[in-house]
């Protein structure tokens, strides 16, 4: 008579048969079979799971690389559009024709939907020392630029680069100027920023201020070193407290009269980009970093 081990098993159990030598095997033998129907379906759910954890994983690399490829390859369209437009010097003396001028809007748009800093106003790279690359027609920098040429021609003077250093929520935006390429001025402006949001702040101006101008002696013309000796001449004669007054240079106390608000649309470690109420984009690049913006922040595209 047989002797059956395991009359019930389940459906990954093996089945063992055991038979008595003298005795024939049963004409039929009756197992019954209970599969464990929840364990197969939760161990085929891990699987599913870890599959598709790991396939994210594999498509999420390749796409994060190649969103970074796209940026710094707008980054580098944008930084030649300006030099094919001629750069600081046509922007400022109104050189630039229309074609050029859509061509680099168009660009900075592009920069601007692959923007890493989902928090601009608060983000360490804020802080340093930009140079201004392109500014609308009712930025400061354009109004500045259009005071100085509508009174004076491009011989006379030019502005030749224009900066801002950002640090502890004060702006100080430099203004530099050359007369008859020999006499150096500085305009700066002195200001305040306050963070409104996530991505807009607040720029309330406080102070302006016209710097002594410095000659450079051996770029004066033949013609004008003797009215320029006469010059210098004369500001000796001065009495001590003007002297001292031009010395320190001219300030013009603004006391938050003027402000205007502003969004940052694009930050990272090279590039700055903010628009104004109008929408209209002023570019700038780093020039140097501030020494208390150290900290190390981790860029996160935005969705």
């Amino acid at each position: 008579m047989a002797l059956i081990q395991h009359a019930s098993v389940s459906g990954t159990s093996a089945v063992r048969l055991s038979f008595s030598s003298s005795a024939s095997p049963p004409s039929k033998v009756f197992l019954n079979f209970q599969p464990e129907k929840k364990s197969l379906r939760r161990s085929c759910c891990r699987r599913m799971i870890c599959r598709g954890m790991a396939q994210e994983a594999v498509q999420g690399i390749p796409s994060v690389y190649a969103r970074e490829m796209e940026r710094l390859s707008a980054k580098e369209s944008l930084i030649l559009a300006f030099n094919d437009s001629g750069g600081f010097e046509a922007l400022v003396t109104g050189k630039i024709n229309d074609m050029q001028r859509i061509d680099v809007n168009e660009r900075i748009t592009t920069l601007e939907r692959l923007n890493p800093t989902p928090r601009p106003t608060t983000s360490p790279y804020l802080e340093g020392r930009w140079s201004f690359e392109w500014f609308g027609s009712n930025t400061p920098g354009s109004l500045a630029a259009r005071v100085i040429f509508e009174r004076f021609p491009s011989t006379f003077v030019s502005l030749s680069n224009m900066d801002i250093v950002i640090k502890d929520a004060n702006a100080r935006v430099t203004a530099n100027i050359k007369l008859l390429n020999s006499i150096e001025n500085k305009i700066i402006l002195s200001s305040k920023l306050t963070v409104e949001g996530p991505l807009r702040m607040r720029e309330e101006y406080l102070e302006g201020t016209l710097e002594s101008p410095t000659v450079i002696e051996e770029a004066v013309p033949e013609q004008l070193r003797g009215l320029l000796g006469q010059a210098s001449t004369t500001l000796q004669q001065l009495p001590e407290p003007i002297k001292e007054t031009l010395a320190n240079g001219l300030r013009i106390p603004l006391g938050g009269t003027y402000q205007r608000f502003f969004m940052i649309s694009y930050l990272d470690d090279e590039i700055l980009i903010i628009r104004d109420t109008a929408g209209v984009p002023e570019v700038l690049t780093r020039v140097e970093t501030s020494s208390s913006s150290s900290v190390v922040e981790n860029l996160e595209y935005n969705s």
